[in-house]
């Protein structure tokens, strides 16, 4: 396949290009980012001799659409704030898409597209990363376990990373884009409470979750996330939340930058260090039917000179990517991992890059 990667210069790009570079079923890369020396870097250091680079405004759906001409699929890893964009230049181009995300109300935009990648005979795959991602795979996988029921009585998922390089170190370390962070922090997040989307305040405590080993305890936070626009009609889910817990000195700096100008947050994220390839994320999922509960567990460790936390959002991309290669994403339209994707065929990917799985109840 020829892959196009939007957003090459970013965080977790390069990890998604040095996986895909690896992968038999992988023939080229076309890097794309507005700013043409950063892609050309990206592919110098991790495409393996199959990667190209390209300028392109990812908000000019025609310039983008020219360059996915030669493209089987675009591999979105820009912010979320151009995936509309994105998807209606696969359209144009006839390729496939995937990404990482949209924060709930882009997710429910994005959705409304799938009868047109459907009469165009292409798959969107709406937030393949490590939540949502990989959560809504757990997700899907917990409720076959507890017999598929028709109603779910709740989906609750927990994320948290630390990166023990970070002690000390005045400057952020933030898992992803800052703004999309501060986006989380800022934006109300939304619950499903009996069936019902309810918006909350931001920052609002989420209590403490106990993550286990490497982690422990934690406090989280309730925020944003995609998972919450598709549980409701995949699973029948009455209630259901996310909760996001960061590092003391980086909670403390984000809260900071909520109240920063434009340029101050664009400074910051400058400003912001790499986590180390020593940091580890752990994501929980814990559902209920029926009077069982059933808690999906995720660790994913450093793999190939990547920290955890981004190793948990690039790996599940990359796979995607290999299979639909294989033939084995079959749907067309615009769909949230769990209706297009078998979770031990992504589960199988994961466990060979660093990720484990456990299930409990």
């Amino acid at each position: 396949m020829h892959i196009a990667v939007l957003g090459a210069g970013g965080t977790i790009a390069p990890p998604i290009v040095r996986d895909l570079a690896a992968s038999p079923e992988v023939a080229s890369m076309n890097l794309l980012d507005i700013d043409a020396e950063r892609a050309a870097a990206v592919a110098a250091a991790n495409g393996a001799g199959k990667a190209s680079a390209q300028a392109v405004d990812a908000t000019d759906v025609g310039a983008l659409a020219d360059a996915l001409a030669d493209a089987d699929v675009l591999v979105n890893s820009a912010s979320y704030r151009v995936n509309l964009e994105a998807m209606r230049a696969c359209l144009r181009a006839g390729c496939h898409y995937l990404d990482l995300g949209g924060l709930y109300w882009m997710t429910q935009r994005q959705l409304e597209l799938g009868p047109e990648f459907e009469r165009a005979g292409l798959l969107a795959v709406l937030g393949i990363g490590s939540s949502p991602g990989k959560t809504n795979l757990m997700a899907r996988a917990a409720v076959a376990m507890l017999g598929a029921p028709d109603t779910v009585d709740s989906i609750d998922v927990a994320a948290a990373g630390r990166d023990p390089e970070a002690a000390g170190d005045e400057r952020p370390r933030p898992p992803y884009a800052i703004q999309t962070l501060l986006d989380e922090l800022t934006l109300e997040p939304v619950v499903l409470r009996g069936f019902e989307a309810v918006q909350i305040a931001p920052l609002s405590p989420g209590g403490v979750v106990d993550y286990g080993d490497p982690i422990g305890s934690a406090e989280t936070i309730y925020t944003l996330h995609s998972e919450l626009a598709t549980f409701g009609p995949s699973f029948g889910c009455a209630n259901a939340s996310f909760r996001l817990s960061l590092s003391a000195p980086l909670l403390e700096r984000l809260v900071e930058l909520t109240s920063a100008s434009p340029a101050e947050v664009t400074q910051a994220g400058r400003d912001a260090a790499p986590q180390s390839n020593r940091t580890v994320s752990v994501h929980l999922v814990v559902v209920g039917a029926g009077g069982r509960t059933i808690t999906a567990r995720a660790v994913t460790r450093p793999h190939n000179g990547v920290g955890g936390s981004v190793n948990s959002t690039a790996a599940p991309a990359a796979a995607a990517v290999r299979l639909l290669a294989r033939g084995s994403l079959e749907a067309r339209g615009a769909h949230p991992p769990e209706r297009c994707i078998e979770p031990e065929e992504m589960f199988a990917e994961l466990r060979a890059r660093g990720c484990s799985f456990s299930f409990e109840g």
